[in-house]
């Protein structure tokens, strides 16, 4: 018997099952492993010099290598630790991030000894809630672990992985909900099968934009890994770690890449259909075994995506990073929800895609005029207060004090250029008519 959308899943016998899950277990695990060789050598590349080199062939065994050396290392315990939640807290984030690819289609219906099933472990209606929900858990590992070490600084990184978690996965489930509009279903399975003909990141671009941002905010990646930054918290939450209890967090962050980018492909990407080229020329493309590498490939596409970001960009500061979800990401998602509602009601569908182009061109208009402001202002200073140019100063914010008239600007010349000078000095000038 041949079943179709969610009916065809809870047939399966027991030993399938476990077979699923099984393979989809060894999937996470095996992407990891090459996740961690492939960014070290992109990263590598970029930053022109060699990547891992040295164990085995090309340095293909290096992942191995390291899991080895973290599983042989002494596992320290700080003395002022909680050590129940201390211990539980990596668990805590591993497992989330393992249970939310449960619901993520990586093909079709195909035969397994004789068993028609879906290449997918199980599916839910509102099975897109249920990732939400899941990978939301994940931070109570990250935020535990902060808490029980007994340091500052991991407490700090905890906080701040609650605060960014928070704050993006507002955005991410708001990008969500156009997709819903369209597709009619929270299902996973439905959300790929109502992307036969068109993918949905040609009609809701400005969702896709929004995801973009959110998945590299939620997964605490650069340029927004502000919960581990080294400059101020040392190593974040879980400097205090060790052995594989740390092995255990870095596997975490790999796998929850690893699942928001399916995730992606599954609501943007048409899922485990081929790309438009293949699927014309070939017309077994969407049958049988191959989906699995189709959907593989936008994984991986996502994966470099992310590896790009890291040898790219800088990390930003934390108000920067808490100002683009609340005021940018999240408004925007909220006027295209409402875009996208009235234009399916109104039966204008062809219209989507122009108006998406046009909201992230007025985005980045809006962006760039404001950067430019932003300059302006900073170099010519505002209002009536006096501005003082000195060729290669360092200005500093006027202090005003005892013995200190407002209206003065301080500024710390350099050294001077023969050496002689080792220490800055002190300039300051009163604003007068001619400044």
């Amino acid at each position: 018997m041949s079943y179709s959308g969610l009916e065809a899943f809870g047939h399966d016998p027991l030993w399938l099952i476990i077979v699923k899950a099984v393979a989809v277990f060894a999937f996470l695990l095996l992407t990891v492993l090459v996740a961690i060789l492939v960014e070290r050598k992109i990263l590598g590349r970029m930053q022109m010099r060699f990547g891992p080199n040295r164990v085995g062939p090309f340095g293909l065994l290096q992942s191995l290598a390291d899991g080895v050396k973290l599983a042989l290392k002494e596992g320290l315990t700080p003395a002022g630790a909680d050590k129940p939640i201390y211990l539980m807290a990596p668990v805590i984030a591993v497992i989330p991030a393992i249970l939310a690819f449960a619901v993520i289609p990586l093909g079709p219906v195909v035969s397994i000894f004789g068993h028609h099933t879906p290449l997918q472990l199980t599916d839910l209606p509102v099975a897109v809630l249920y990732v939400l929900a899941v990978t939301s858990i994940g931070v109570y590992g990250i935020v535990l672990a902060g808490w029980s070490s007994g340091s500052t600084y991991p407490l700090l990184g905890g906080l701040r992985s609650s605060a960014q978690v928070v704050s993006y996965e507002i955005a991410m489930a708001l990008s969500f909900v156009a997709v819903f509009l369209y597709a009619g279903t929270m299902a996973t399975s439905g959300i790929v099968a109502a992307q036969q003909h068109t993918w949905f990141i040609f009609l809701l671009l400005p969702s896709f934009a929004v995801y973009l941002v959110a998945m590299v905010g939620e997964t605490n990646r650069a340029p927004f890994d502000l919960p581990e930054a080294e400059g101020e918290l040392v190593g974040g939450f879980h400097t205090e770690y060790s052995s594989l209890k740390f092995a255990m967090f870095m596997l975490a962050e790999y796998i929850n890449m690893t699942t928001v980018s399916a995730l992606a492909t599954t609501m943007f990407l048409g899922g485990w259909h081929a790309p438009l080229p293949i699927s014309l020329f070939f017309e077994g493309a969407n049958t049988g075994w191959w989906p699995l590498i189709w959907f593989t490939g936008k994984v991986w596409a996502f994966l470099f995506f992310y590896m790009w970001l890291r040898a790219t960009l800088p990390r930003l500061r934390y108000d920067q990073f808490m100002a683009l979800g609340w005021k940018v990401l999240i408004p925007t998602s909220l006027a295209w929800i409402i875009t996208v509602a009235v234009m399916r009601e109104l039966g204008q569908d062809d219209v989507l895609p122009a108006l998406g182009v046009g909201v992230l061109f007025l985005l980045l208009v809006a962006g760039v005029y404001r950067r430019a402001r932003a300059r302006g202002t900073h170099r010519l200073g505002t209002g009536s207060e006096p501005v003082i140019q000195l060729a290669g100063g360092y200005p500093v914010p006027p202090l005003t004090g005892p013995g200190e008239q407002p209206g003065v600007r301080t500024y710390f010349a350099p050294p001077s250029r023969n050496g002689k000078s080792i220490h800055s000095n002190v300039l300051s000038q009163r604003g007068s008519s001619d400044d």
